[in-house]
């Protein structure tokens, strides 16, 4: 995640320099529990948390369980993604529902934090698990409040309870009090109370939250928190759970830029867990909180299980197995490939999904260069595509790319790469689903490195000339003289391929490619 890019970095690339180390010395560590210490108070890490943190990792680091370690080093790591998970609560914690309905959620936390759209993200997510949430409108100070929630629940497809116009008119805890009432009338199971905020922590506020709360008695008061507020968050936290007590923590603004590691702080000095992890501006982007899962996205671990989960949810599994079944009798087109574009713009966005990924990490300029707007254009290209060509790409001579990229506002290239990229896509993939091993282009087959380069020398020892397909090469291979081709190329994918000169069959295709007959 963006919040905590920097401290990732740090740790990682403390972690890179203790892996060179076959064995660890008692200055090995306080080394490295030193550049630990300086990452976490970088990163804003409450200095409480951090000298018990490193306290607890020194002494570990220090104990048998790595002096006897075949691979002390990663043990280390293994400490502290362990230590980092205690930090951030332990165990993840769900949301606790009422025996009898309807269950009364309250929101509370400082204006500006998020709470009025974490409501509408609360009640998409609830409404997926077969929920009937309701909104209600109890924050009545801040200008046009009560119109932004009605927003958010249209967007989000929920019911608003809003009997008072807000902008300073009203009595917030009437407002609660009759929207808990009004739920149970309407038989509506959750209950979500938008409280007001303040610019700081202040009476007024402590004592209109508490209100509300007595008023209601919600079995859950979840604290907002902006993770970008640096060092406040813990000052702020332990106001709230002094004035009015909370039972869990939602952080929000995860996709921020800032450093955030005061969020980190939040669980472990108010003891109160974290439950929802706001990671972007739409009503999707909601996570459930997994202390060991965020532990891994920090040390560049990766999250393969948020990953898997998020494609279940996108992807139909009916439809899936179709496709396998396409791919395996060779009939996968552009028609099928536009659907998978369309499953996967459902996940949510690229980068955050490639970020999960382990090591990716140390592929930082590579996710922030990446485009999003790839797929947008893709997309543009197979819709002005009419579906017989889109069935049969064979058909896409020169007239119709040019007809093709006028449709979609892109170049003949655009569309050549496309067309280019899926033939090279539905190839590997009609081998994978054979059972088969692909061959990318510039690398060989995978999953057997070094095997063709040995077939290779061993087949030169017993070749008398060159059989390149081109002549002039042909004749200075045998005359023992350098060709230009000898030297590493460039590959598909950006890796040096040394590979051999296209043959007439490969420039009849290339002809094809381009469109011309």
């Amino acid at each position: 995640m963006a919040t905590f890019g920097t401290l990732s970095d740090r740790l990682t690339e403390t972690f890179r320099n203790l892996r060179t180390k076959g064995k660890l010395s008692p200055a090995d560590v306080d080394g490295t529990v030193r550049e630990i210490r300086r990452a976490l108070l970088d990163a804003d890490v409450a200095l409480v948390v951090v000298k018990d943190f490193t306290a607890k990792v020194r002494e570990r680091a220090l104990s048998d369980e790595v002096s006897k370690a075949l691979n002390p080093a990663q043990q280390v790591v293994q400490i502290v993604n362990e230590e980092l998970v205690a930090i951030l609560g332990g165990e993840q914690r769900r949301l606790e529902f009422a025996k009898t309905p309807p269950t009364v959620i309250m929101l509370a936390g400082l204006q500006g934090s998020g709470k009025t759209t974490f409501a509408g993200k609360l009640a998409r997510q609830l409404q997926a698990d077969g929920h009937t949430p309701l909104l209600v409108a109890a924050d009545l100070q801040r200008p046009n409040a009560v119109t932004q929630l009605q927003v958010v629940a249209e967007r989000a497809g929920a019911t608003v309870f809003a009997p008072e116009p807000g902008n300073g008119v009203g009595d917030p805890v009437q407002v609660s009090k009759a929207g808990v009432e009004h739920a149970r009338r309407q038989q509506h199971d959750v209950v979500i109370i938008d409280t007001a905020g303040r610019l700081g922590v202040d009476a007024e506020l402590m004592k209109q939250a508490s209100d509300i709360r007595k008023a209601t008695d919600p079995d859950e008061v979840l604290f907002v928190i902006d993770a970008m507020i640096g060092q406040d968050a813990v000052n702020t936290a332990k106001a709230f759970q002094e004035g009015v007590d909370f039972t869990g923590v939602v952080l929000s603004k995860l996709d921020g830029d800032a450093r955030g590691g005061a969020a980190l702080s939040v669980a472990s000095v108010t003891g109160r867990p974290i439950i929802f992890a706001s990671t972007g501006e739409n009503l999707e982007d909601l996570e459930p909180f997994h202390p060991d899962r965020m532990a891994s996205r920090i040390l560049d671990l990766g999250d393969i299980l948020t990953l898997i989960e998020q494609a279940q949810q996108a992807f139909d599994e009916e439809e899936a197995m179709k496709m396998a079944e396409k791919l395996a009798t060779e009939a996968f087109t552009l028609e099928d490939f536009l659907d998978q574009l369309q499953q996967m713009k459902k996940m949510g966005s690229m980068k955050k999904m490639l970020g999960m990924l382990p090591g990716m990490g140390q592929m930082k300029q590579q996710l922030d260069d990446f485009d999003e707007k790839e797929i947008d254009r893709t997309e543009a290209i197979i819709r002005s595509m009419t579906p017989t060509e889109r069935r049969t790409p064979k058909l896409l001579n020169g007239s119709r790319r040019l007809r093709i990229a006028k449709g979609s506002g892109m170049t003949v290239t655009d569309v050549n790469q496309l067309v280019q990229r899926f033939e090279q896509a539905a190839k590997m993939m009609k081998t994978v689903a054979r059972g088969g091993t692909p061959q990318i282009p510039g690398m060989g087959p995978m999953g057997k490195p070094g095997a063709s380069t040995k077939r290779g020398k061993k087949g030169a020892k017993s070749k008398s000339g060159s059989r390149s397909g081109n002549p002039a090469k042909r004749a200075a291979e045998n005359a023992g003289l350098p060709t230009a081709a000898s030297n590493p190329t460039g590959s598909g994918f950006g890796l040096g391929g040394g590979q051999k000169a296209p043959t007439e069959a490969d420039l009849a295709e290339i002809q094809k490619l381009f469109g011309k007959n």
